[in-house]
């Protein structure tokens, strides 16, 4: 058969929910275009419903997550950083059409991407020596402090930088052992339900990491009110007042917020993202005393 005569095979897009991929359950899609308005592809517009089926997903999977060793952690998002290598061309295809990027600039952004996976893999076994330790207590006190993760976390991605942004946002979030629901790029969202098909062959547990396309305005609402929800990252809720609003209902459960700012994803991304999502616990254990003269240990 000649090329001329051969048809196109067109990719099925579909949500990334407890290691599965569903359609959304409201049989709902929308158009996704390049940067020029050309078609792309019918993304799933996600519902509550779906929002509600990755938050129970996500906190399925979170105990055996945060039990995992750190180390076993790094190695899985290093697993992650070693598929998209395999997978690059695919998505310097995608991030080109979704950014209106050159081929040259969406392969640096892919890269970028794939670093980033790298660089997190390496802390998730060392962040606990930089926000933990031995506190000096007066007292025969060892007053330890460790950082534990925080749980369930919504984030609602950035909407202009579709992988490179998608991957500073998740990544951080997950190497110290929570779990994500995440609302991609409303406009862009075909790398992030692909980098779904990465996650599920990467030994990364099913669900957490759970990806929803559609609209923040929509889904964000239920998600930041939720009860089983323990904190949202509000980077790319960039929307009118959704910022204000999405914070305003956290309250209710005391969430973690992480508020929207100007970042640039290319730089270094520093320690502030992990640390945004972990809780420190702290234990005292009384040291005891040797012998008559009252020395301890």
């Amino acid at each position: 058969m000649s090329d001329a005569t051969r048809l196109s095979v067109f990719k099925t897009y579909k949500l990334y929910v407890g290691g599965k991929f569903p359609r959304s359950e409201s049989g709902r899609v929308y158009e996704v275009s390049d940067s020029k308005g050309k078609w792309l592809a019918n993304a799933p517009l996600s519902s509550r419903k779906d929002a509600r089926d990755a938050v129970v997903a996500a906190r399925k999977a979170f105990g055996g997550w945060a039990g995992a060793t750190a180390y076993n952690r790094g190695q899985i998002l290093y697993r992650v950083a070693e598929i998209l290598e395999g997978r690059r061309d695919q998505f310097v295809r995608e991030v080109a059409d979704a950014e209106g990027l050159s081929k040259s600039k969406a392969a640096a952004v892919v890269d970028a991407a794939i670093d980033r996976w790298v660089w997190y893999a390496g802390w998730t076994d060392k962040i606990a020596q930089i926000v933990g330790g031995a506190n000096p207590v007066a007292g025969p006190y060892f007053n330890l402090s460790t950082p534990e993760p925080t749980g369930v976390v919504t984030v609602v991605a950035p909407q202009d930088s579709s992988f490179l942004g998608l991957v500073s946002v998740i990544a951080p979030v997950i190497a110290t052992g929570n779990t994500a629901v995440v609302i991609a790029s409303e406009k862009a969202p075909l790398p992030a339900l692909s980098l779904g098909e990465v996650l599920a062959t990467s030994d990364l547990p099913g669900g957490v990491v759970n990806i929803l396309s559609g609209k923040a305005s929509e889904m964000g609402p239920h998600l930041a009110a939720h009860q089983d929800v323990n904190a949202i990252d509000l980077t790319g809720a960039t929307e009118g007042d959704l910022a204000r609003d999405l914070e305003i209902a956290a309250a209710d459960n005391l969430k973690r917020v992480l508020r929207p700012r100007t970042e640039d994803f290319a730089e270094s991304p520093g320690t502030d993202r992990m640390t945004a999502f972990l809780e420190t616990k702290t234990v005292w254990h009384p040291t005891g005393s040797l012998g008559a003269s009252g020395s301890s240990y």
